[in-house]
């Protein structure tokens, strides 16, 4: 990927500069010859002021100094001078193979009219201007002028050309210093733009062999500094779920080894004969199966909410019997505790459209959960309100609490706030994580409220109605 960088990066850098300067030659050899096309224009001006001052100093048309003028017409420029008669006087040119000799063009008569010839050869393909101009002097006119000269100057002085040569070097410098530091910059760049990624490649391969642990340090705000961030969030994620999964092994196997260790030594008993086969001892083996059949209910529909294949089976749902059924069940355990429960329940009845065999185990582990952790002698309130889309159940209990860090983990599955606590006392953490499922799939919020030491509540909203998703 580096190398395609690099490349693409030099590629456009030298297109780029290429059409520049093609783009800066261009416009300065258009703009230049402009310049020297209005230097000829400007010359031509001076002309009959030159000639006059020419005659009125010697007295005559000096051939020596008509010389000299011609050696200032434009290019190929033929000037033809006559008297007021109409007499030839001279022919002056300044043709380009004469200038490159070093020698002035200018002949009397007609020995002058071959110049013209041999001038206007050079610009065969080029328009010609013609311009009239009158000479005068003290006493009047001295002479009639006319001259023929290229429309458009060409580039053709040694000294334009060597002007021309040396800007256009200078340019194809300017051009290849910039393409050397583009091609610096360009290689750095793509440095600088890999090598991240190459480190993000490098963890992303150790996080697949197992390193956990793997971080990738980056500080940057763009898109490659928050790519590292979405991948450090993810490893931090992996890793907690690891984390998680490995505890969760750890609870599952004590879970299962209590109960049947338990129903193993009883049975073993049964065949020692050192215990009765009666009805209490066979009670015993039956709450040790109910504990092993509850935890295999636990993960089965943990597993098929968070898979989706949990469907609703929507009809009218009362909650206000609902919750008097749920606390009726668990007052026995609650009046053990001398706990003290509060019910708030509405005077009219708060009816939804729900699940009537989801809801009440939503209901029953919160209501569950807060006769666990709630001290001796601690206090539990369920209250039950309404609005007229909504239907709130606050249940809050006084108790150990929930710190901070714990608060956006306690509904991950297999999560347990007290890692010392047994399933009597702190389950296995799949009770909060069904929970939070089954509220998702009544389309509604569950929230948490905790001081630790003070006392937990869990807020629950549920719509109603439940919108039913048209399918593709």
């Amino acid at each position: 990927m580096r190398t395609k960088l690099f490349l693409s990066t030099l590629i456009i850098a030298i297109i780029t500069l290429t059409f520049s300067m093609l783009s800066v030659n261009f416009v300065f050899k258009q703009q230049f010859g402009d310049y020297l096309t209005q230097v000829n224009e400007t010359t031509l001006e001076q002309l009959p002021s030159r000639l006059s001052a020419l005659y009125q100093t010697k007295g005559t048309w000096d051939p020596t100094s008509l010389e000299e003028v011609s050696h200032s017409l434009p290019i190929d420029a033929v000037l033809t001078l006559t008297d007021p008669n109409g007499k030839l006087i001279a022919t002056l040119n300044n043709s380009m193979e004469e200038m490159m000799h070093g020698q002035g063009g200018m002949g009397m008569g007609m020995g002058m009219g071959m110049g013209m010839g041999m001038g206007m050869s050079t610009y065969s393909t080029t328009s010609w201007k013609t311009k009239p101009f009158t000479v005068s002097g003290p006493l009047g006119t001295l002479a009639t002028a006319e001259v023929r000269y290229p429309a458009t100057a060409q580039i053709i002085n040694p000294q334009d050309v060597r002007f021309q040569s040396a800007v256009f070097r200078s340019l194809l410098f300017a051009g290849g210093l910039a393409l050397l530091f583009g091609i610096i910059l360009s290689y750095f760049t793509s440095h600088q733009l890999v090598a991240p990624l190459r480190r993000l490649t490098q963890a992303a391969n150790r996080i697949g062999h197992g390193h956990l642990d793997e971080r990738v340090s980056l500080h940057s705000k763009d898109e490659v500094g928050q790519l590292a961030n979405a991948f450090n969030a993810m490893a931090d994620n992996l890793d907690r779920q690891e984390t998680l999964r490995k505890q969760f092994t750890a609870d599952i196997a004590h879970e299962l080894r209590t109960p049947l260790t338990s129903i193993k030594s009883y049975i073993e008993a049964f065949q020692d004969n050192v215990l009765p086969a009666n009805q209490e001892n066979l009670s015993s083996i039956h709450e040790e199966i109910d504990r092993l059949v509850d935890l295999s209910s636990d993960l089965k529909d943990l597993n098929v909410a968070e898979i989706g294949a949990l469907q609703l089976n929507l009809e009218p749902v009362n909650l206000t019997p609902l919750l008097e059924k749920i606390i009726h069940s668990l007052n026995p355990l609650i009046q053990e505790k001398e706990i003290t429960l509060t019910w708030h329940a509405p005077q009219e009845p708060v009816t939804m459209s729900g699940d009537e065999r989801l809801l009440p185990r939503l209901f029953y582990n919160l209501v569950h959960n807060a006769y666990r952790y709630s001290n001796s002698g601690g206090q539990i309130t369920v209250a039950l309100t309404q609005t007229p889309a909504y239907c709130e159940i606050r249940i809050r209990n006084t108790g150990m609490g929930i710190s901070e860090d714990d608060l956006p983990l306690i509904f991950e599955r297999f999560y347990r706030a007290d890692k010392s606590r047994t399933r009597e006392t702190g389950g296995t953490g799949i009770g909060l994580a069904l929970v939070r499922q089954i509220t998702d799939l009544h389309q509604g919020t569950i929230t948490v409220q905790s001081e630790v030491g003070q006392a937990t509540e869990f807020i629950v909203q549920l719509p109603k109605a439940i919108k039913v998703m048209a399918e593709d």
